[in-house]
């Protein structure tokens, strides 16, 4: 589905300032990648670095990448992303931890690949004119959830109560689950939601959602994704027909996902990071909201559930997993 059925694109001017500030005369420049995990992120890097490729530069040749990963553990970040910070690289790329890297520089430039407030959370000034060293590609972490339970009221046509678990140490995981609680009783439904801290959380909520819940939204975080194969587990388990906010659940045996894609994001993540490396100020790079999005739709699981997928539900679909 084109986000265009969703939102406009935003546009905007963009002036130069010197090549790769960062940069020395005979070497790379640097862009550093912060991220949850290399196995769980390789569909997102590899889109990455194949949209700089198509730009342009290729990886140890013309553009040296540093990656950090914090293996799921929230703890880790911060001495990851100052660590990060002191290779004093050209750029710096992350999906949400944009707000603790600007917390320790103010020169480096920023480009978050997925955040849903860039404003809210005080990362730019505004989306036209930024502002400052970050920049980046936001999501639409408000609004989607009329989209994600229209989509599960076709599938599962007696959801009466909604269960939502969220990862409570994530800001767009939070707010897509308060989203959804608004969204699910404007439907007249009754919503029982946990926000999960640490993935020990994770095996709770279950216990508390599952005898009040025809059916489950699972907003995605970091830390989800890394414990992915347990959350669906759970889910089949409980027999909880699940929507999630990300197609690598659909494909490792989640229900459905309605959801930006991720892999969109960061090609246009490593668009920004071009016009960077070509001298361009992050602070007048206009924010992006890319018009990408996907429905996954996993049919063995929909079998091992006893659900039918509509025709229609699986016409609109980007990916039908057999």
């Amino acid at each position: 589905m084109r986000r265009r059925d969703f939102i406009s694109l935003l546009g905007g001017s963009v002036v130069a300032w010197p090549f790769a500030a960062g940069a020395q005369p005979g070497k790379l420049p640097i862009v550093g990648f912060m991220g949850a995990d290399a196995a769980t992120w390789r569909p997102w890097t590899d889109a990455f670095v194949k949209r700089l490729g198509e730009l342009g530069w290729t990886e140890n040749k013309t553009v040296s990448i540093a990656y950090r990963w914090n293996e799921g553990l929230p703890d880790r970040t911060v001495a990851m992303a100052t660590e990060l910070v002191g290779l004093k690289p050209d750029v710096i790329v992350t999906a949400g931890e944009a707000a603790v890297l600007k917390k320790l520089t103010s020169d480096i430039p920023i480009v978050f690949a997925a955040v849903a407030d860039p404003i809210g959370n005080k990362l730019v000034t505004s989306l036209e004119h930024p502002g400052g060293n970050v920049t980046g590609v936001a999501i639409q972490a408000v609004g989607i959830s009329s989209n994600q339970l229209a989509l599960l009221l076709k599938v599962v046509p007696q959801l009466h109560r909604l269960g939502v678990i969220f990862d409570a140490s994530n800001y767009t995981s939070t707010l897509e689950a308060g989203d959804l609680q608004a969204t699910a009783r404007k439907l007249g439904m009754e919503v029982t939601a946990f926000g999960a801290r640490n993935p020990q959380d994770i095996g709770s909520a279950f216990a508390k959602v599952k005898p009040q819940a025809d059916a489950l939204c699972i907003p995605g975080s970091v830390m989800f994704a890394t414990n992915r194969t347990r959350i669906i587990a759970q889910a089949l388990s409980a027999r909880l027909p699940t929507m999630f906010g990300s197609r690598d659940y659909v494909q490792a045996g989640g229900l459905m996902s309605c959801a930006p894609s991720i892999p969109a994001q960061f090609r246009h993540a490593a668009e920004l990071v071009d016009k960077i490396l070509h001298g361009t100020k992050p602070g007048d790079i206009p924010v992006t909201q890319p018009n990408d999005y996907d429905l996954a739709i996993n049919l063995a699981t929909a079998k091992t559930l006893g659900l039918t997928i509509p025709a229609e539900v699986r016409a609109n679909a980007n990916a039908v997993i057999e």
